[in-house]
């Protein structure tokens, strides 16, 4: 099914699938309550747990330089330089979302992009015009996770709190150690900085944190979405950076890319997979489509050794 979002302009509403949902049913709400909301939206019957350790991925061809793949519980299914450190490029945005959620701010105000948010580290590019572009805070949210726009999440970093973008950096190291991530550091908000660093077991805690607030999941499983940043100008078009989130061969629940020639193409996603609930994490890849490649062969070896444990 086609998930699509458009701004249905003074009403504050959000059109999701053809369903209109209030805005401040979403962000809020999943920061307020977090497990719980997981638990409520999420949970599903699945099959017992499988014998995970009799999966055999000897022959598994990935290029990923480093790879995770969990069930909720933590057991894992496949490793491959878990515990090595790698720079993780906008899997930071993960981060920078839950930091704002956290925070309680007001999703509703508007934020204008500012001279400080440009990049001169990389000089990336972004379609929100200097001191022009002004979108409320969701809507950044929306653009950093789904189209992993860098100014956007300059913006969220720098306007969170009273102490800027260094108490924000503060409160994301803060949260990476309350949640158990030991090998983590960030440096920025937008995973520009290569000093954004991470393993791909501390990720699978990322993900596991992250799917707790619903406008995370549902920002970054939405295809694409329209927004009108500048006034008097037209709306401008934002896509997905993770092509699987639009297959039918997935049922994706969280998802997030990642690139700077430092870190090399990363993807985190959280999937069913054969009824299952796992978090998949692909880091260092050496081609832009070599981590959607990689899941899939992770995917169809996981589909294929539990029917073979099904017929026993």
């Amino acid at each position: 099914m086609r998930r699509t979002i458009k701004v249905t302009p003074g009403t504050g509403l959000w059109r999701l699938a053809g369903v209109f949902l209030l805005g401040t049913s979403l962000g809020l709400a999943g920061a307020a309550t977090g497990q719980s909301i997981e638990i409520a939206a999420l949970s599903k019957s699945a099959p017992a747990t499988p014998a995970w350790e009799s999966l055999d991925g000897s022959r598994l061809n990935l290029q990923s330089a480093a790879v995770m793949v969990a069930d909720t519980a933590g057991n894992s299914i496949y490793a491959k330089n878990e515990d090595e450190p790698k720079s993780i490029a906008s899997i930071t945005k993960l981060m920078t979302a839950i930091v704002v959620l956290d925070a309680g701010v007001d999703l509703d105000a508007a934020i204008t992009i500012r001279p400080v948010d440009k990049d001169l580290l990389r000089n990336s590019r972004s379609r929100l015009q200097i001191n022009r572009a002004s979108l409320t805070r969701r809507d950044l949210l929306r653009v950093a996770l789904m189209s992993s726009d860098n100014r956007a999440a300059a913006a969220l970093g720098r306007t969170t709190f009273a102490g800027g973008t260094p108490e924000f950096l503060e409160r994301m190291n803060r949260k990476a150690k309350a949640l158990g991530m030991e090998k983590t550091q960030f440096a920025d908000a937008s995973g520009l900085n290569a000093a954004n660093r991470s393993t791909a077991s501390d990720l699978t805690r990322l993900l596991a944190a992250a799917s707790g607030y619903p406008l995370i999941r549902e920002a970054t499983t939405t295809q694409d979405a329209m927004l009108q940043p500048h006034p008097g100008g037209g709306t401008l078009g934002y896509r997905n950076t993770n092509p699987l989130v639009s297959s039918e061969a997935w049922e994706i629940e969280l998802s997030k890319t990642g690139y700077i020639s430092d870190a090399g193409r990363c993807l985190v996603m959280q999937a069913m997979v054969s009824g299952r609930r796992l978090r998949i994490v692909l880091l260092d890849s050496p081609g832009k489509m070599t981590p959607m490649g990689d899941s899939n062969r992770l995917r169809q070896w996981i589909e294929r050794s539990l029917a073979k444990q099904k017929a026993g």
